[in-house]
């Protein structure tokens, strides 16, 4: 996105990791960058993850001092209306974002052998079947804060990292809760309607 550009990016439909032959793991990387007062949105639909999968995915985003950033990437770890279960994965999910070539911000999701037995750990999902992670870097980020908090779900919670960092997690029992959950916060940060493939 150019100096002072507004661009917001979306998906058509969920995307689907099925399953992968022996030995072999889809892979793909998403460069973002974003210039001086320019607003990008990294708003993709859900990714649904099914039994046997393998897929490593990356972002990496660059920002000026000065651009604003909100990105959600929600899982569904099997569709439950389906009968769907995840009992074998292998995903792992990495986020990298520099402002002003600095690393603000990194995260790391790995989820792999027996899916169903650890998302069914007290410690990681409590047998949740859908997660989503959104990060908004934005020079007012701290001012989103207070109006956040009341918004969390019991099993959700956001955290300023740093200044002009601000990041949430959510955990729920299937992607039209999670839905639910993410949609109110992500109008909030975006201060405009979501693209229409968002609504229910």
């Amino acid at each position: 996105v150019d100096e002072r550009g507004s661009l917001t990016m979306t998906s058509q439909a969920a995307e689907r990791a099925y399953r992968a032959q022996t030995d072999e793991t889809g892979r793909f990387s998403v460069e973002l960058k974003a210039g001086q007062g320019a607003r990008l949105n990294w708003l993709p639909q859900e990714t649904i993850l099914y039994d046997d999968c393998a897929l490593h995915r990356e972002m990496n985003v660059d920002l000026a001092p000065d651009a604003t950033f909100l990105a959600v990437e929600p899982v569904v770890f099997g569709r439950t209306a389906m009968g769907e279960d995840l009992t074998c994965a292998n995903f792992r999910e990495n986020w990298r974002v520099r402002r002003d070539d600095a690393l603000v911000f990194a995260d790391t999701f790995h989820l792999h052998g027996d899916a169903r037995a650890q998302l069914t750990h007290p410690a990681i999902a409590n047998g949740a079947r859908a997660m989503a992670s959104v990060l908004f870097v934005a020079s007012n980020a701290e001012a989103f804060l207070d109006r956040l908090r009341p918004m969390m779900s019991a099993t959700s919670g956001v955290s300023l990292i740093r200044p002009g960092v601000l990041f949430a997690r959510f955990l729920a029992a299937d992607s039209f809760v999670l839905r639910q959950n993410v949609i109110p916060v992500l109008e909030l940060l975006n201060q405009s309607p979501l693209p229409r493939t968002w609504m229910f």
